[in-house]
């Protein structure tokens, strides 16, 4: 459990709750979720992560856990809410309460794009994505790329049409998704600010993460079926002025049979994955001996 709950007001008013694992000294790391995941599954991982030194964050996208203030089905948010309103708010509350210490951030699959699309991220001197991209179909394993675009781009918005909402708890897929975001995701292109429905200009949101000039670690994984190096890689172009390193790992690399989109964050990584995370988010430096291959920057 966290040693403490905030709560925050986006911009529109809408209240982000998550909570807060605290450390003297060392970086404040807000730690932005997956698509249809609650914060507390980063629970385990955030508290070890306050253990090496950082005080962390977690929260609930607006519709998600404990920032479901309304029914999930009257909400139109997208992930552009998301990311503008929600991991906007987070991010400033953390950079106003903690203004002496250096601010960071871990985005998990949608999470590494939504955090960019804040605008204190360009206060930002640090991020770790794990599996980050915005679902374009075309980049998803090619082996699994048929069936992936079946559940996710045809029938999850086919359910969505008939609940008004994703109803993902009741068929046991993670949790129940806005509208919204089921949009975002069954249309989504090569490029995200022209594909997601938004009133702001795509040219602003294209911009959006150019102005981070973080240090980015972006990790990913081989048998991600999401994350493929096409993938991440076009996420990592968004983010053009960031000092970006994209690691490969392979499950073989830690001597493990699997790892995919989400055990990254599974206490059994506590050894191997989880100080990659660590020594980023704390120094800013790969450690020397990293599992996996390091695709970008070439050469």
């Amino acid at each position: 459990m966290p040693a403490e709950r905030f709560e925050v007001a986006a911009e529109d008013g809408y209240p982000i709750r998550g909570g807060i694992w605290h450390a003297d000294t060392g970086p404040v790391v807000v730690l932005h979720a997956a698509t249809a995941v609650q914060a507390r599954y980063y629970a385990r991982f955030a508290s070890w992560l306050s253990g090496q030194g950082a005080t962390v964050l977690t929260f609930d996208y607006r519709g998600i856990g404990e920032s479901r203030s309304t029914p999930v089905k009257d909400l139109q948010a997208g992930w552009v809410d998301w990311g503008v309103l929600d991991a906007e708010a987070v991010l400033a509350y953390a950079g106003k309460r903690w203004p002496d210490r250096a601010l960071c951030a871990v985005g998990h699959s949608i999470g590494g794009f939504a955090l960019g699309l804040a605008r204190t991220s360009d206060r930002l001197d640090r991020i770790v994505t794990v599996g980050a991209q915005f679902a374009y179909w075309r980049d998803y394993d090619p082996r699994q790329r048929r069936a992936m675009y079946l559940k996710w781009h045809f029938f999850m918005p086919a359910a969505t049409r008939l609940f008004g909402y994703f109803p993902g708890a009741r068929l046991g897929w993670l949790e129940d998704v806005p509208r919204g975001v089921v949009r975002d995701w069954s249309r989504m292109g090569p490029r995200f600010e022209t594909s997601v429905r938004s009133a702001l200009d795509p040219a602003d949101l294209a911009a959006r993460h150019g102005a981070t000039r973080a240090r980015l670690l972006a990790i990913g994984l081989t048998d991600d079926p999401f994350c493929t190096e096409a993938a991440g890689q076009r996420l990592l172009d968004y983010y053009s002025g960031a000092d970006r390193t994209h690691l490969r790992i392979a499950p073989s690399d830690i001597a493990v049979p699997e790892i995919g989109h989400f055990a990254f964050f599974h206490a059994r990584f506590e050894q191997t994955l989880w100080p990659l995370a660590a020594a980023w988010l704390l120094s800013g430096r790969l450690l020397k001996d990293a599992p996996g291959r390091i695709v970008f920057p070439t050469g």
